[in-house]
């Protein structure tokens, strides 16, 4: 069987490349299209030709990477990074040329309705991942390592870094905690040639031990502690760390004594850049319950929630008066003949609530165009 299959391979290869056909196929410049012109079939991939919901393509623009990170950090310019969890969101992030974006275990509270980091799955989290990796063409993503991910053993955060990679589609993790045995994690991730980032400061996971959530590095032994955890994520290799509601002076000790970059969340501006999450900083959320959780040190650069909140209340009057949907939102009809067969079907088989309707938007149609032709 096997050396039927490979005979007929070359007599397909052979049509193919025959005569004029060569010429023709090399002008294709690609397999389907040259299998297309030598055998006269369109050939698919696992992908349609024409798709309904992908909407417009352009060029891949150039992705963030690493070196890109790296270069920036060099030559101190600003990185931006911003918090997003789905598709539509990565969408706008990348198309406004932010430089990374997070798909944060803080998804659990935005999203998700909880009140701490802590319920969030590593399943949810790759549910949010792919989304996000669907939209974002150009950005450099990182997948946070959700609470229970990494905290059993090192080789089981080597585990659970993979998965974010392979399923997340994630170019980097992000780890909270720089203790010792969070270091040693660190580095078995790096060791297995994943990029890690670091989080220092306030780290929403440890909620448990920390009593809630409370800015950190307020005393001189916890701003040492800090700078000390800094420098061990550094070591273990961590590519950049995340400096959480600390005071802009410890989150400028650490800038200055690490060699990575330093990204602030409430720590200042003496830090290589900066990270919001998205429906903080567009002031999407209205409700008085997220008014009052929303931080501190998220400045609201739109009032997102204000217009969606007007878009559905105008949607909800409209319905209750009947005004939506009017005939302009009812685009799609039914011939005039169809309509009379429908009726007499109706009626023939009892169905009469229905029948009446049908006739009593036919009278309607034709009142309606009879008004159109006057």
């Amino acid at each position: 069987m096997a050396a039927y299959w490979r005979d007929a391979q070359r007599r397909l290869c052979s049509l193919v490349l025959a005569g004029a056909r060569q010429r023709a196929i090399c002008a294709a410049g690609n397999l389907a299209e040259a299998l297309q012109v030598g055998c006269g079939t369109r050939w698919h991939s696992n992908k349609p030709e024409h798709t309904v919901y992908s909407g417009p393509t352009a060029s891949s623009p150039r992705r963030v990477t690493l070196r890109t990170l790296r270069e920036k950090y060099r030559r101190g310019q600003p990185i931006s990074m911003v918090t997003a969890y789905d598709y539509p969101s990565a969408v706008h992030v990348d198309e406004a040329g932010i430089d990374m974006l997070l798909v944060g275990d803080s998804v659990a509270m935005v999203v998700h309705g909880h009140d701490t980091t802590l319920p969030v799955t590593m399943d949810e989290m790759l549910t949010h991942c792919k989304a996000v990796a669907r939209g974002a063409r150009r950005a450099f993503l990182v997948g946070d390592m959700p609470f229970g991910s990494v905290e059993i053993s090192p080789e089981h955060a080597v585990r659970s870094a993979i998965r974010m990679m392979k399923e997340g589609s994630m170019d980097a993790v992000k780890i909270e905690g720089g203790f010792s045995s969070r270091a040693k994690s660190v580095r078995a991730v790096v060791e297995a040639g994943i990029a890690v980032m670091g989080h220092v400061g306030l780290t929403p996971q440890s909620i448990s031990v920390l009593g809630g959530f409370r800015p950190a590095a307020q005393s001189a032994s916890e701003a040492l502690r800090v700078v000390k955890e800094a420098k061990a994520l550094e070591a273990a290799g961590c590519f950049s760390l995340v400096l959480e509601c600390v005071p802009a002076l410890v989150a400028a000790a650490v800038t200055r004594e690490v060699d990575i970059p330093t990204i602030g969340i409430g720590a200042g501006g003496h830090t290589s850049g900066q990270v919001l999450v998205y429906h903080d900083l567009l002031g999407m959320m209205q409700h008085p319950h997220h008014a009052k959780v929303t931080p501190k040190f998220c400045k609201q650069y739109g009032a997102v929630g204000s217009a969606i909140q007007e878009a559905l209340g105008a949607y909800h009057q409209e319905v209750v008066a009947g005004a939506f949907p009017s005939e302009a939102f009812s685009p799609y009809g039914i011939a005039a003949d169809e309509a009379e067969q429908l009726l007499r079907e109706l009626e023939r088989q009892g169905l009469q609530s229905a029948a009446e309707a049908v006739e009593e938007r036919m009278r309607v149609a034709r009142a309606a165009a009879e008004a159109a032709e006057q």
